[in-house]
């Protein structure tokens, strides 16, 4: 149940700061797939309107595999506004309590 709270926690503050910072946001997709990994985990993955009309309302794992491998794509100093925010929100979501 605590994996699962914290799961919905990170989930209510990726799509607070997706929804103030994009106004494309659509929304957020929770999953827990245990296909290939031998540890629980979870994704967390915010959805937009500006994502391709094929691939919007689908899975993001139908994304091409290009996708996943590009470096214009990977986690970097561009994304620290977004890293600061959810981690601000998980600090407010925790003190709500």
């Amino acid at each position: 149940m605590s994996f699962l709270s914290d799961m919905d926690r990170l989930g209510e503050a990726v799509e607070r700061v997706c929804r103030r910072l994009d106004s494309g946001f659509r929304r957020v997709n929770l999953e827990i797939l245990g296909n290939a990994d031998p540890f629980l985990h979870a994704h967390v993955w915010p959805r937009f309107e500006w994502e391709p009309t094929e691939l919007v309302g689908k899975p993001v794992w139908l994304y091409p595999g290009d996708r996943w491998s590009d470096e214009g794509f990977r986690l970097g100093p561009q994304h620290d506004v977004l890293r600061d925010g959810i981690g601000s929100e998980l600090d407010q979501l925790r003190s709500m309590g």
